[in-house]
């Protein structure tokens, strides 16, 4: 009797002796790599979408940033109201900074009067700040300019003569005033300071410190040249405009934009001279700014000279260069002229200042009639008006540059 086995197969009992039966082959371990890397991947971004899902984050895990709310302003904010951070909420940065309570503005100084404008001027060796206030178009004494004197050009309105002969010279000339109990045919000094318009501080200086004969000179570029020169004509001064002429070592040494120059044609320099004609308006006339190369060149200078009469206004040679041809130039263009007998503060000390003015005074006593000419400097105006105090006293007539133009004029 033959037993059958549990454990053996009929597969096993029909394969003929010596031969092992065939079985199942296992897949290697390799080949089930590549699915347990895809099956992990699979549940990291379902637990990823889960807790996305849960978590109530906008920004789906986004770096954010971390920022400290001051706990009395959030309570005084109340819980719910814009801008209150809590765990899992972030309602942006406007919503941040709301939450954070406003810095208290800084205390500022009271406003200026309307109208005005207020520079700060800082010292450059000392580092001092001071507020300069400028007055405005509200608050400015103001003088007027006549506009029959006026004619429109490509640059901007340009002094003319009138139709009736009026010329801008005699209409904004001021009359001469001599010391009560002074003889009116005494020696006269005319002074003119120049360089203003630029510098705020000894612009406002010459005009509030020195007294009315004394002549303002302005540069073309400055920034507020129209106030600054209605208001120097509403205290008596009469005006100059300064214009910019070639010097020697041009360009290394650049007076400006539109600067006079000898290698141009006359009819250019003369389009140049219209447009330094337009930057303000109210000057009896007009004298160089540098210039010793342009004002030595009788070619160079005649045009301009012949423009400057034809224009009603008068020319003043600052005395820089001794070879200068505007005094045969204005002569025979009947064109009023004076020239600087001296340069007040060649050297800008007090000492020289007042030695200067004495010599200006001698000279007056001695011709009838002397010519100075300074720039806008601290010590030149203070010495120049502490000068202007005294000297009438000593019989001496200050007069403003008008009156030496006419009187130059009568004795060419």
């Amino acid at each position: 009797m033959i037993r059958e086995d549990s454990a053996v197969s009929s597969d096993d009992l029909n394969t003929p002796l010596g031969t092992q039966p065939s079985r199942k082959k296992r897949p290697p371990v390799t080949a089930l790599l590549p699915q347990a890397i895809a099956g992990a991947l699979g549940m990291f971004i379902l637990m990823f979408v889960l807790w996305a899902a849960v978590a109530n984050d906008p920004l789906g895990g986004e770096p954010g940033l971390s920022v400290a709310i001051n706990a009395d302003a959030k309570k005084a904010a109340g819980k719910n109201a814009p801008g209150a951070v809590g765990p899992g909420r972030y309602d942006g940065p406007d919503a941040v900074a709301a939450a954070e309570p406003a810095p208290t503005p800084p205390s500022s100084p009271p406003a200026a009067p309307a109208g005005t404008k207020t520079v700060t001027i800082i010292d450059g060796t000392s580092g001092k700040k001071q507020e300069v206030v400028i007055p405005g178009a509200a608050d400015a004494k103001r003088a007027p300019v006549d506009p029959k004197l006026l004619e429109a050009s490509r640059h901007g309105p340009i002094p003319k003569v009138a139709q009736d002969g009026s010329r801008p010279a005699d209409t904004y000339a001021r009359p001469v005033k001599t010391v009560q109990g002074g003889k009116p045919d005494g020696p006269r000094v005319a002074i003119v300071i120049g360089g203003l318009g630029v510098g705020t501080a000894s612009t406002m200086d010459a005009i509030a410190k020195l007294p009315a004969p004394v002549t303002l000179a302005f540069t073309p570029y400055g920034n507020d040249l129209e106030n600054f020169v209605s208001r120097a004509r509403a205290d008596n001064h009469e005006v100059l405009l300064q214009v910019p002429m070639e010097p020697f070592d041009y360009p290394d040494n650049d007076p400006g934009p539109q600067t006079l120059l000898s290698t141009l044609a006359g009819e250019q320099n003369v389009d140049r001279l219209h447009w330094l004609f337009s930057r303000f308006q109210g000057y009896v006339g007009i004298t160089n700014f540098m210039g010793a190369r342009f004002t030595a060149s009788e070619q160079s200078m005649a045009p301009v000279l012949r423009e400057v009469a034809r224009r009603g206004l008068i020319y003043l040679d600052d005395g820089s260069s001794p070879r200068s041809q505007a005094s045969q130039i204005a002569g025979a263009n009947n064109l009023p002229f004076a020239k600087a007998d001296v340069i007040i503060d060649a050297v800008s000390s007090s000492d020289d200042i007042d030695k200067a003015l004495t010599r200006l005074e001698s000279l007056a006593r001695e011709r009838g009639l002397a010519v100075g000419y300074g720039t806008g400097l601290p010590v030149t105006i203070e010495r120049v008006a502490r000068w202007a105090k005294s000297v009438q006293n000593r019989g001496v007539i200050l007069v403003p540059v008008t009156a030496a133009a006419a009187r130059t004029k009568s004795s060419i």
